[in-house]
């Protein structure tokens, strides 16, 4: 989709004492319109901005002025940020934060001056609006009279790649179905890590060991997509170079929750930059390029008549995008071999210790340099049962070290040097404070030090001082953490010339330290990019102390209760399970910390009778193993025969309307344990699990509890929301019926 980009271009003049100088002021129109489009086969909602998905690539020069309108032409508020940027405060472009959201059909102009050059990106902040099509390219160029120690470099036919990813499901649908653990994007992956599968893979025990610590399947990314694209495509063809040139490639990530690894298919690639500042070359086999991040990178087409693959393949490794450079015949790069899963819930098991914190192994590890994921790599560690890996048992380091493990050179934040001095002045005072990114995969909650957004006050920051952040990784995903507004020091052994950048991806157990100057009033955002994640909750706000009122926030105690309400909101599921022997169903609310469930069993005859509990509970502890809850049980049925529970009280449930207390926790095996008292007195223990996952589609579930009921099912997964289940209930006998969920 492509319509012509409205630009205009003028100039005016600034005159300042004892000179004048020019500045341009370049213009941009962006029209935000809905529009339907079709990625992967079917025709979904997707939002255009002057008719084109990714959004147009804005142009600038270091110096100009930039003005971007924009007109909001859809039914629901926006807002842009431009990702990198050094821009006044209230330009920045986060809703209920920075400014008031883009009414819809309204019209809104952010105006900044360019006072830095490189690879940047914009998109939307507004909810899940980047995932389905508001992401677009910034390429500042160096100013064009300044002195250039890298003219050899900057002077090389450039080709900015934009990275995405895209999904046939609302992401709204997506959002909820993360928070509801839902399997259905693990089976589409081919990532369910079942029992079956285990024994089949000579695993059986590592997936013992995964549930015995209260684990699920691991994953290296939350979401199925079914389609990857570079610049709105999933393959580009660049034919105009030939043999012997070399080409620099802008490449910015603007997927919501992709990881790409970048290789290709004619040989090397050298990084020049990240996150639009300029490094020293080097040299390469492959790199990934985290959510959010930016690179520059040089690759030369080595002969002539061949068309050479440029790869983006997502961490997954579930499909790729890709760009042939050159012309003639087509030289396909390696594609990646699929990950090797229990390999990787192998080193989980060894990572994670039984109260859900991680084991440091004896290993200092940072930036990139030992990468927890790598026993997952075929290509590194040789296929599935090969026996044949390299011996470094002796150096403990070395022993998730890519680069020391292969001869396949992967790019790590240890091999970024800046093309300048990046140290701060050492007289300036240094407030240092250290965060663990922390979340819980279960429940979908993600956090800093166990607290999201809403949780959690300011980051105070003076003026002038230096704000040194520790980051420790306590989870088991991987984690972009972006700040706003401002570049950090990313501390490596590059001394003064370590890496500026405003993206630092951090692998579990991995401890990394970033520093800068606060030199900019406002309050800046400070997150991770996974958009998902940062949904969730994950991130904090850096407020600089005694600044001025932001004047585009008129009312901060309601745009405060719109920001936290991201992570605040409740989503929804539901199941209902029409058997032969009856009706089960549940429906749950929850959020971060609460939840609201009730479940049914409704009989076909006065034997059988119906029955319902209903839950209010809070998590509290850190894993969320533990919820204490209030409970309604009501229940009926028509039974000749008075019963007693395991502790010799008379059982009521042939008539019940009881108000509880209770708690529910978490065993070893993912078995929850639920204890209740109830208003009169009874008291009631049950055990259950609703998700074994027997095989890919298959899956168990069992209940007993102390009133001597038990139950015993197997469902099997279908599609999304259907699926067949038959189940042994001890008061309703043997069913077999049709599930639908949602």
């Amino acid at each position: 989709m492509y319509t012509r980009l409205n630009f205009s271009l003028f100039t005016i003049f600034f005159f300042l004492p004892q000179t004048s100088k020019a500045q341009k002021i370049v213009k941009y129109e962006l029209h935000i319109k809905d529009t339907i489009v079709n990625f992967a086969d079917i025709e979904k909602h997707a939002i255009a901005v002057n008719g084109q998905i990714p959004m147009p690539t804005l142009h600038f020069t270091e110096g100009d002025i930039a003005e971007i309108v924009v007109f909001n032409e859809m039914d629901v508020e926006t807002a842009l940020h431009w990702h990198g940027l050094f821009l006044p405060n209230k330009e920045d472009g986060v809703p209920y934060l920075t400014q008031m959201p883009i009414k819809p059909h309204s019209t809104y102009t952010y105006s900044f001056p360019i006072i830095q050059h490189g690879t940047h990106w914009y998109h939307s902040h507004s909810g899940l609006q980047e995932q389905i099509g508001m992401y677009g390219l910034m390429i500042l160029e160096k100013k064009k009279n300044a002195t250039n120690f890298r003219k050899e470099i900057d002077d090389l036919p450039t080709v900015p790649l934009i990275l995405s990813e895209w999904s046939n499901s609302n992401p709204h649908n997506i959002h909820r179905m993360l928070h509801n653990a839902s399997d259905w994007f693990a089976i589409k992956k081919g990532t369910t890590q079942s029992y079956a599968e285990s024994i089949r893979q000579g695993h059986f025990k590592t997936k013992l060991t995964n549930e015995w610590k209260r684990m699920n399947a691991m994953d290296v990314s939350d979401v199925y997509y079914e389609k990857f694209l570079i610049n709105g495509q999933n393959e580009n063809q660049l034919s105009q170079f030939k043999a012997g040139d070399k080409v620099r490639l802008r490449i910015a990530n603007g997927g919501a929750s992709s990881n790409f690894w970048l290789t290709y298919a004619g040989g090397k690639i050298t990084v020049v930059a990240s996150d639009g500042n300029d490094v020293e070359p080097v040299s390469v086999d492959r790199l990934l390029i985290a959510v959010s991040e930016t690179y520059d990178v040089i690759i030369e087409i080595p002969e002539k008549g061949i068309s050479y693959e440029f790869l983006a393949t997502p961490e997954d490794r579930t499909n790729s995008a890709s760009v042939f450079i050159g012309e003639g015949k087509k030289q396909i790069a390696n594609p990646l071999p699929k990950l090797k899963y229990f390999e990787g819930m192998k080193m989980m098991n060894d990572m994670m210790k039984m109260n859900g914190d991680l084991n440091d192994m004896d290993m200092n590890m940072s930036l990139n340099k030992m990468d927890m994921n790598v026993v997952m790599y075929p290509e590194i560690t040789g296929e599935v049962n090969n026996n044949k890996r390299k011996d470094h048992s002796n150096h403990s380091e070395d022993k998730y070290n890519a680069n020391a493990l292969s001869d396949i050179v992967t790019l790590n934040y240890g091999m970024l040097k800046s093309t300048s001095k990046t140290n701060l002045p050492k007289e300036i005072p240094v407030k240092k404070i250290r965060f663990e990114l922390s979340g819980n995969m279960n429940r979908y909650v993600w956090s800093l030090d166990n607290k999201v957004i809403s949780e959690s006050d300011k980051i105070l920051v003076k003026k002038g001082e230096v704000l040194q952040i520790t980051l420790y990784n306590g989870s088991m995903m991987r984690h972009p953490m972006h700040l706003h507004g401002h570049d950090f020091r990313v501390l490596n052994e590059k001394g003064d010339y370590s890496p500026l950048k405003n993206v630092i991806d951090i692998m579990p157990m991995e401890t990394d330290v970033i520093e800068f100057e606060a030199n900019k009033e406002g309050d800046w955002f400070f997150h991770c990019h996974i958009l998902y994640h940062m949904m969730s909750g994950m991130g904090r706000i850096i407020s600089y102390q005694n600044q001025e009122k932001n004047p585009l926030i008129p009312n901060p105690k309601f745009a405060q209760r719109k920001l936290f309400a991201d992570d605040r909101a409740f989503h929804f599921m539901a199941e209902n399970d029409f058997a032969t022997n009856g009706n089960d169903g549940m429906f749950m609310l929850q959020n971060t910390r609460w939840s609201i469930g009730t479940e049914w069993r409704l009989g076909y005859n006065e034997m059988h009778g119906y029955e319902t509990e209903t839950h209010i509970g809070r998590y509290i502890d850190k894993m969320q193993w533990f919820m204490p809850f209030i409970g309604f049980d009501w229940r009926y049925r028509k039974h000749e025969n008075s019963e007693k529970n395991i502790f010799n009280q008379e059982n009521t449930k042939d008539k019940r309307a009881q108000i509880s207390l209770g708690f529910e926790y978490t065993l070893p095996m993912l078995i929850k344990f639920q204890s209740e008292i109830f208003q009169d007195g009874y008291f009631r223990i049950q055990l259950y699990r609703e998700d074994i996952p027997v095989s890919k589609r298959l899956r168990g579930h069992f209940m007993i509890n102390t009133d001597k009921e038990y139950m015993l099912g197997l469902g099997y997964i279908i599609t999304q929301n259907f699926g067949f289940k038959t189940h042994y209930d001890s008061d309703m006998g043997l069913g077999i019926g049709l599930t639908l969920n949602y």
